[in-house]
């Protein structure tokens, strides 16, 4: 018998005065932790299966259960954690890569949560959203240097880039069909078009039956042009390059092939059953002049009705990369940080490459106006934007609006155990299984989330009003209105903000 180096990470405890036996866990756990023993007439469990995905605490019908992370531990060494232990064993059973799901969880610094936002009081006094009007809808794409207007004193909009229009400032990110299900994906389109807002498809084609959602869907080309045809372009509001991502930058796609169903594989055009795996760069675009040209075949092929958006992940370069893509005739930037979700990576990828999403924002804004290049495009930050005081600091450093991702799964019920790359999602949203998917139901998935948005907006213009701002337009950049607390100078400095207390 082989010895078992892997203990469990969870340890799941029964309270059998409770349990009543019914075995609703056991039928609703896909990682089959849970068993009924007729010998001992009681539910056991196998613990070193356990995610930690709370469906069985939820569902269970007279609260038996709790699953807390497992007491044992290691020999605690300053060098090497518990989970660089039990890494190093996994590799060693497999001989593979590691791969994990959602953002990274490292203790690295949160910069969100050391930046406090400035109010108004006397001189420049507050403004109430519940009285007053407040702006927060935005146009995304290539403005004017300066403003013209007709003989009628309207502003003159000829030669006028296209634009889309977002009721709210908050769109959602890439997510794959194939990484995500159908009904998820159902969830964030329907949501979108009520919002009048865009979700993203990412790199996995648009399926069939949501081409419908058209004109609040953002479609994406990736490195691997799974699902990418004239159909599918034309099916977007606009078309994004996806030449990064933060939670794997320099890093392809990876699709594992438990997940590529038949539908997966009608959409993405690619065999039943394979890993899809996009390379890591796109083999036609080695330069900002490679770049340039791709953006531009995508309008000539849409005739130059859709702004085309290019999509990098949060590098230490990112400020001149930046510069390079808003002079390539991109109408808008998305800047990826490195705590951004995934559906699957490689561990050491996502845990240790790229940079804060605060630090490459405010560096990308200040980069191009000092360039005086900024109105060339619309910047939208992505990458743990958790909350709508997040995104209203994000405005502040820079970006037009923000995508989210995250916390758009939250709403519809993901509770991140972080196992999306097993495809055994027990909430029916990173899964292809057909008993699994229909655990979520559009219908009520995606009211959530134009709950959640409606809520982040009323917060995003209580917040505003506070400050004595009325408009989005005049927060974009407005540092003045941030202050730091517990950081370097270094740090200020780049971020353009001044600390508490001055």
């Amino acid at each position: 018998m082989s010895v078992n180096y892997i203990p469990a990470t969870f340890a799941v405890l029964r309270d059998n005065d409770r349990c009543i036996k019914c075995r609703a866990c056991e039928r609703q756990c896909s990682n089959e932790v849970h068993y009924f023993d007729a010998d001992f007439d009681k539910m056991l469990v196998h613990e070193d299966q356990c995610v930690d995905c709370q469906r069985c605490v939820t569902i269970c019908p007279t609260n038996a259960l709790k699953i807390i992370e497992n007491p044992n531990s290691f020999r605690k060494a300053s060098n090497y954690s518990q989970q660089l232990i039990l890494e190093n064993y996994r590799q060693s059973s497999t001989g593979a890569v590691l791969l994990s799901s959602m953002g990274n969880p490292q203790d690295f610094p949160v910069y969100w949560d050391k930046m406090l936002i400035n109010a108004s009081q006397v001189t420049n006094p507050s403004i109430d959203p519940l009285r007053e009007p407040m702006e927060t809808k935005v146009f995304l794409g290539k403005k004017h240097t300066h403003i013209t207007r007709n003989a009628d004193g309207s502003i003159d909009t000829s030669g006028q880039s296209p634009q889309l229009e977002i009721a709210y400032p908050i769109m959602f990110s890439a997510m794959s069909y194939g990484s995500i299900s159908y009904n998820a994906h159902e969830s964030l389109a329907r949501a979108a078009t009520e919002l009048g807002t865009f979700y993203n498809t990412g790199e996995g084609g648009l399926h069939q039956d949501f081409y419908q959602y058209k004109t609040n869907t953002i479609v994406q080309v990736a490195s691997g042009r799974f699902g990418v045809s004239k159909d599918y372009l034309d099916a977007g509001a606009a078309i994004e390059i996806k030449m990064g991502q933060g939670a794997k930058p320099g890093i392809g796609g990876h699709l594992p092939g438990k997940k590529v169903s038949d539908d997966v594989s009608k959409t993405r055009m690619i065999p039943k059953g394979t890993d899809a795996i996009s390379p890591a760069p796109h083999h036609d675009i080695y330069s900002i002049e490679d770049l340039r040209q791709l953006i531009f075949s995508l309008k000539e092929a849409t005739d130059y009705k859709k702004p085309v958006i290019v999509k990098i992940a949060a590098v230490h370069n990112v400020a001149a990369i930046a510069s390079g893509i808003a002079r390539s005739g991109a109408d808008i930037l998305v800047i990826d940080g490195f705590r951004g979700g995934t559906g699957a990576a490689p561990t050491r990828i996502r845990d240790n490459v790229g940079i804060p999403i605060e630090l490459a924002l405010a560096s990308v804004d200040q980069r191009l106006r000092d360039e005086q290049i900024r109105n060339e495009i619309s910047i939208v930050a992505a990458g743990s934007i958790r909350s709508s005081s997040d995104a209203v600091k994000a405005f502040a450093l820079g970006a037009d609006a923000v995508y989210i991702a995250t916390p758009a799964l939250l709403a519809i019920g993901c509770h991140l155990c972080r196992s999306c790359h097993g495809a055994k999602c027990n909430w029916g949203i990173a899964t292809q299984r057909p008993d699994l998917v229909k655990r979520l139901n559009p219908d009520v998935a995606y009211k959530r989330l134009v709950n959640l948005v409606h809520a982040w907006d009323h917060e995003i213009k209580e917040m505003m009003g506070g400050m004595g701002i009325n408009s989005l337009e005049s927060l974009k950049g407005n540092r003045l209105m941030l202050r730091g607390i517990g950081l370097t100078d270094r740090e200020l400095k780049i971020l353009g903000i001044m600390h508490a207390g001055e």
